[in-house]
């Protein structure tokens, strides 16, 4: 459920708009939400104790579904909407695990700029072009229906990702299918023009600092149509980054936690590298009918000869190397083996198997098994102080380039 912006006065109160950005009036709050209140409202007006703003939501906190820890966070919400980059006309797409991260980190950050709860969704969409492979590719090739069953869902439970305890104890989050959801959309109704604020384009400062969004019980920001991170417009400025890249990577559930740690003690010391391929080599024809792509060098880059070549001078032979990749050519990294002793996902089935249902859950124990390495090289850099295969830029420069498989040196 979601907030929808009203075209009529309504008693909550108007939509609040930034002066620089003035758009189309804030949509009704949906029937399902109206009814959930109501019911709420029943109970707390008709108790013998009357209803508290601070002490009503205070006294849900033993109600939270998925939460299994309180914590002393502030008693004031913000919403983005019930699903990542939705509402909004992203709602129809599905981006893949990083890009979602990139959407969550901001919204994280902008309730930990608020002090603010953040209402978070309850499901992440899975996107199929990153879901479509057989349980961590089991060497007996014998994949049962139920897991294929698991592995074709569209979504997948948020606290089956992310340890909710974990990141709350930096940032406090409730979810959206949760009984203390339901409370503050109650409470929020009950408090009049101190219930809600519908905002859009209107800066955290003024959020923070103007009292006339500061007292209000719930921040609802479902009004921009934009991608979550896209509100996020200043993240160049590390000083304005309020959460590290790795901060969601390191909150993975604890069954996801477990499993990375029983893998890590079967690789003792050992190196990995990240080898990203797959759709993100994809190239398309210019006017002329020449290929071209985003990133000319990454094909040449991540072929196992070139990789020999650019890893020697940072892991020597003889070492454990893990890969974590998206390419499913079989054998495709055999190559290395002359140099060292390789390791993947599939090797620790037995461990993965009872535990992973779909590729992001995997992929996330993959980040924790990558994070714990000796020498960790990246598929491109994301810091200057980055290891990497490539070095052609990870964000999309819109330039497309023709396509480099030749070496630009006799280093190897």
């Amino acid at each position: 459920m979601y907030f929808k912006n009203p075209k009529k006065k309504m008693a909550i109160q108007k939509t609040h708009k930034g002066k620089t950005k003035p758009r189309s009036p804030t949509l009704i709050l949906t029937v399902s939400i109206v009814a959930i209140t109501l019911l709420y409202i029943a109970s707390t007006l008709f108790s013998p104790n009357g209803f508290s703003f601070a002490t009503s939501i205070t006294s849900k906190n033993s109600v939270f579904s998925k939460n299994r820890r309180q914590h002393n966070g502030p008693h004031k919400y913000i919403y983005w909407g019930n699903r990542i980059d939705c509402p909004g006309k992203h709602c129809d797409t599905c981006a893949g695990l990083g890009h979602q991260e990139s959407s969550l980190r901001c919204a994280l950050e902008e309730a930990m700029f608020l002090q603010r709860t953040f209402v978070m969704p309850s499901r992440m969409c899975i996107n199929p072009i990153h879901n479509n492979k057989g349980i961590l590719h089991s060497s007996s090739n014998s994949i049962s229906e139920e897991t294929e069953e698991r592995w074709a869902d569209s979504s997948c439970a948020m606290d089956s990702l992310y340890d909710l305890d974990l990141i709350s104890d930096t940032v406090p989050v409730i979810l959206d299918n949760s009984e203390m959801w339901h409370h503050v959309l109650a409470t929020s109704m009950k408090l009049g023009s101190r219930g809600v604020a519908h905002v859009e384009g209107v800066s955290r400062t003024d959020l923070k600092e103007k009292s006339s969004y500061s007292n209000i019980l719930l921040i609802n920001r479902t009004a921009s149509p934009l991608s979550w991170f896209a509100e996020c417009k200043d993240r160049k400025n590390h000083s304005s980054i309020l959460l590290p890249y790795s901060f969601l990577p390191s909150m993975a559930a604890e069954k996801l936690r477990y499993a990375a740690e029983e893998i890590k003690k079967l690789l003792g010391d050992y190196d990995a590298m990240h080898v990203r391929r797959g759709d993100v080599l994809k190239t398309r024809k210019d006017r002329f009918g020449v290929e071209r792509s985003l990133h000319p060098h990454l094909d040449r880059d991540t072929r196992a000869e070139f990789i020999l070549c650019r890893i020697a001078k940072w892991v020597p032979p003889g070492r454990t190397l893990f890969i974590a990749s998206n390419e499913r050519t079989p054998g495709y990294f055999s190559p290395l083996a002359v140099r060292y002793k390789l390791a993947y996902s599939s090797n620790y089935s037995s461990i993965l198997d009872p535990l992973i249902e779909n590729n992001y859950e995997l992929f996330m124990v993959e980040r924790l098994i990558l994070m714990g390495a000796k020498t960790f090289i990246k598929t491109m850099k994301e810091d200057d102080n980055d290891l990497s295969l490539s070095d052609d830029p990870k964000k999309n420069t819109k330039k497309w380039e023709i396509p480099v498989y030749t070496r630009d040196s006799k280093e190897c």
